[in-house]
């Protein structure tokens, strides 16, 4: 949907999910090349979020769901974005929220991986710290509180969407690595309020997501 609404006068097709695991994208979207840092049956490509094998201006739109907070450097990412993607083209990127519900939930009861707000530089792990140091408010560190910052550095990019989303649904399911809090026979009910609580999306979310565009033309220096 975010493609549709967002990359439309894009000239590429090229769709590319980063961080893919499962790869459960493509049972949905078969088009969308899946890959991974690591070789596994359900991905199509092994490679890095800050490395990508594509000329440049040859994507269409980068996916990623709960990967931005593991890139080792995020400049290098965004510059590596800047170069890959097509002038209308752009990332789709769903992170861990910012709001209060999220903040308290991050920060004292799913604690697998951290959740620091404050943190003042942006990281720069090794590969092999990127596992455990990986930050998941990330996201709002970058492009919420330094977002001036951001524009300054990367102006071929704009943020042109970030939607908070999904809050009873992540506490049925346990999220991505953390356990289920609520009985599954809830779910359907879970998710029909959740749908009529959109209003309150705002406090009680603990997903976003971030549509990124690459501009069509870089802006004056």
């Amino acid at each position: 949907q975010a493609d549709r609404r967002y990359f439309a006068d894009c000239g590429s097709h090229l769709r590319l999910e980063i961080g893919s695991g499962a790869g459960v994208m493509k049972e949905t979207f078969p088009d969308v090349v899946t890959s991974d840092v690591k070789r596994l049956g359900s991905v199509d490509v092994v490679l890095r979020a800050e490395d990508l094998p594509f000329r440049d201006g040859s994507v269409r739109a980068i996916y990623g769901i709960n990967v931005f907070h593991h890139v080792s450097d995020p400049r290098v990412f965004f510059r590596e974005a800047v170069r890959a993607l097509a002038p209308g083209g752009g990332l789709v990127l769903i992170e861990p929220h910012y709001g209060p519900l999220a903040h308290l939930l991050f920060k004292r009861l799913f604690t697998q991986e951290s959740y620091e707000m404050e943190v003042q530089e942006w990281p720069q792990h090794s590969r092999e710290q990127v596992a455990s140091d990986a930050n998941q408010a990330l996201s709002y560190v970058i492009l919420k509180r330094d977002r001036a910052q951001w524009e300054r550095e990367f102006p071929a990019l704009e943020l042109v969407a970030d939607e908070p989303h999904t809050h009873m649904t992540y506490l049925l399911s346990g999220g991505v690595n953390f356990r289920q809090l609520v009985p599954s026979g809830l779910g359907e009910l879970l998710a029909s309020l959740e749908k009529r609580a959109v209003f309150l999306n705002p406090l009680l979310a603990l997903q976003h997501t971030l549509v990124i565009r690459r501009r069509r033309e870089a802006l004056p220096t």
